[in-house]
C-alpha cells in the first residue's frame, strides 16, 4: 500500500505558487487534485487510527497549501486539525511540536483570512490561533530565544508575522537568536522556513503575491567549499532500540575513527569500514536532505510511527541531520529507534 505523499506535494505547490508559474493552469489543476485526494486518505486514516497516515505535520501542510491555492477544504477535514491543537495532539515522543503546531495555525490563519470557511468555523479558528501562540510564548520558547529549536523557530516566527503581532518580546527575541544560527541553515528546504520570517514574509503572503511585478533577479551563486580540518577524531558511536521488539536495548557500542571537521553522515560511512561487529545503514533522500531510515537491519517504518533519533550523550536531541552535524572529538553519538 502506498502511503499519502500529502506533505511533499504540500511543499511542492507553495513552492511552486511562490515561483509565479505560466499562465496554464493544467499542470497545477492536476497536482491540487491529487493533494486533495492524498488529505482526504490522511483524513479517512486519522478515523480509524486516531492519527493521519502521515502526521499532522504533513496533514497541515496539505490545508496550507490548498488554502494559498485558494481551494476549499471539506470542514471535516479542517475539524480533525482543530480537535488535535485542542487536545494537545500535534507534538511527539522525542522531539518538540512546535513546527507542527506552527504550521496549522498558518492553515487556520489562511483559512480564515481567504474566507474558505463558515462564520462559526472562522470564530473557532481564531481562538485556536490566539491559544497556539500564547502557548509558544509560555511554553515552547526557551531561554535561548528558540521556539523549540533552531529549525522550528522560523515557523513560529511566521505565525507571529501572519497574525500581525511581530511587537511581542518573544518574536524579538526569537529573531536576535535566528541571526546568530543562520549557519545552522545548510539545506533548501530549512532556508525556504528561514527565509520569509527573515524578510518578514509568512507563507500566506504567497497567496497574494502579484506575479506580472516580480521581477527576475536570481543570480546563480557559487559558493566555495568549507576548509579542510587536519588530523583525525574518535568518537563512540552507540545504537539503541528501546522497543520491546527488539532483540535487544543496545545493538552497538564502538569507538570510530573520522577525519576531524566530518559531518555525523562521515562518520557513520567510517564506520561501516572498522568493524567488527559490522555497521550497516541506509539513508533515504528527502527535500531536507539524508533521512536515516535504517540501521544494523531496522527499518523506521511510517506505520509504526517510529524514527531513527539523533542524539549526543547523555540525552541531548540533535537539531540537524546526519549530513548538517559536525561531531567533536570524543563525543558519543547516539543512533536511538524511538516513537513519535
Amino acid at each position: 500500500t502506498e502511503w499519502p505523499e500529502t506533505g511533499r506535494l504540500a511543499l511542492y505547490l507553495l513552492g511552486l505558487r511562490a515561483t509565479c508559474p505560466p499562465p496554464d493552469p493544467s499542470p497545477q489543476r492536476s497536482l491540487v487534485t491529487w493533494l486533495k485526494y492524498y488529505l482526504e486518505e490522511d483524513w479517512a486514516g486519522s478515523r480509524q487510527h486516531g492519527h493521519p497516515l502521515t502526521s499532522y505535520y504533513q496533514y497541515s501542510l496539505g490545508i496550507l497549501a490548498l488554502c494559498v491555492h485558494r481551494k476549499r477544504v471539506r470542514e471535516e477535514v479542517i475539524r480533525r486539525l482543530l480537535a488535535a491543537e485542542h487536545h494537545g495532539r500535534l507534538g511527539h515522543a522525542g522531539g518538540s511540536g512546535v513546527d507542527t503546531e506552527a504550521v496549522a495555525v498558518l492553515a487556520f490563519t489562511c483559512l480564515e483570512r481567504e474566507r474558505l470557511v463558515g462564520t462559526r468555523l472562522a470564530a473557532e479558528l481564531r481562538v485556536a490561533t490566539r491559544r497556539a501562540r500564547r502557548r509558544m510564548v509560555e511554553e515552547a520558547q526557551g531561554p535561548d530565544g528558540f521556539f523549540g529549536n533552531v529549525y522550528s523557530t522560523p515557523w513560529a516566527m511566521q505565525v507571529f508575522i501572519a497574525t500581525d503581532t511581530c511587537q511581542e518580546r518573544a518574536y524579538g527575541q526569537a529573531m536576535a537568536a535566528l541571526l546568530e544560527n543562520l549557519d545552522t541553515f545548510t539545506t533548501a528546504a530549512t532556508m525556504a522556513q528561514a527565509l520569509p520570517a527573515l524578510h518578514g514574509r509568512s507563507y500566506l503572503d504567497i497567496a497574494s503575491m502579484r506575479c506580472q511585478e516580480e521581477p527576475d533577479t536570481l543570480m546563480p551563486m557559487s559558493a566555495e567549499p568549507p576548509p579542510e580540518m587536519p588530523g583525525n577524531m574518535t568518537v563512540r558511536l552507540v545504537v539503541e532500540c528501546p522497543q520491546p521488539w527488539c532483540p535487544q536495548h543496545q545493538l552497538y557500542n564502538q569507538l570510530v575513527s573520522a577525519p576531524a571537521g566530518a559531518y555525523l553522515l562521515d562518520v557513520l560511512r567510517a564506520a561501516t569500514t572498522q568493524g567488527p561487529p559490522n555497521f550497516t545503514f541506509v539513508t533515504q533522500d528527502t527535500p531536507q536532505g539524508p533521512f536515516l531510515s535504517r540501521v544494523l537491519g531496522l527499518e523506521a517504518q511510517q506505520q509504526r510511527r517510529n524514527y531513527w533519533q539523533l542524539l549526543t550523550a547523555p540525552d541531548t536531541s540533535l537539531q540537524m541531520g546526519v549530513a548538517d552535524y559536525r561531531p567533536k572529538d570524543g563525543q558519543t553519538l547516539i543512533l536511538r529507534l524511538s516513537k513519535w
